[in-house]
């Protein structure tokens, strides 16, 4: 693990290679799993205020969930907030393409100027997992089998993981906090040449 501020980073975000391949995975994440995506405490609002205007990018399928569930909902898992699944399946905020590659409405809304919220950070920063602690967060890379096309392309492109998330990673935790970490893992690097 890598120390960076309030942050234990651990090396497989530095040595593990990943870039996502829609078009191989069809946005299986959004899909698959046991849970919806985590929401921080301070999405919880968010995610609030949004559900209006993205109401409209959703499918009929996906406003029932939200409609008998709410915006969001505890996990009997682990006790998260999370997203709202449709028939314990899919994300209620997913749209299917005419490729049944899996969208997110958030992120529709978001592009075409409706809401300043992106999506849930946990969507954006994927494979890293977040796992807030009391002093520090873990900040971990989470290898799921679907997601071998992305591990696959990641590896012939040659991209970390850390840089495919470059924008995430900055707007979660700020951009001298990302320069540190391109610092930390160069000099890595330089001392295993």
């Amino acid at each position: 693990m890598i120390e960076i501020g309030d942050t234990l980073v651990s090396e497989d975000v530095l040595e593990k290679r990943f870039v996502c391949d829609l078009s191989a995975c069809k946005g299986a994440c959004c899909v698959e799993g046991d849970s919806g995506a985590p929401l921080g405490e301070e999405e919880l609002p968010i995610m609030e205020e949004i559900y209006p205007k993205v109401k409209p990018y959703m499918r009929a399928e996906g406003i029932a969930a939200v409609e008998k569930q709410g915006v969001y909902v505890k996990d009997s898992w682990d006790g998260e907030m999370v997203t709202p699944l449709v028939n314990n399946k899919e994300c209620a905020y997913v749209t299917f393409d005419a490729d049944g590659t899996a969208k997110c409405a958030i992120e529709q809304a978001h592009h075409d100027g409706k809401i300043d919220f992106y999506k849930p950070i946990s969507c954006h920063l994927y494979p890293v997992r977040i796992k807030k602690y009391r002093n520090f967060d873990a900040v971990n890379y989470d290898k799921w089998d679907i997601c071998s096309p992305a591990r696959s392309c990641g590896m012939k492109l040659d991209v970390k993981v850390y840089r495919f998330l470059k924008g995430p990673l900055i707007h979660k935790y700020g951009e001298a906090w990302y320069n540190e970490l391109c610092a930390v893992d160069e000099a890595l690097s330089k001392r295993g040449e």
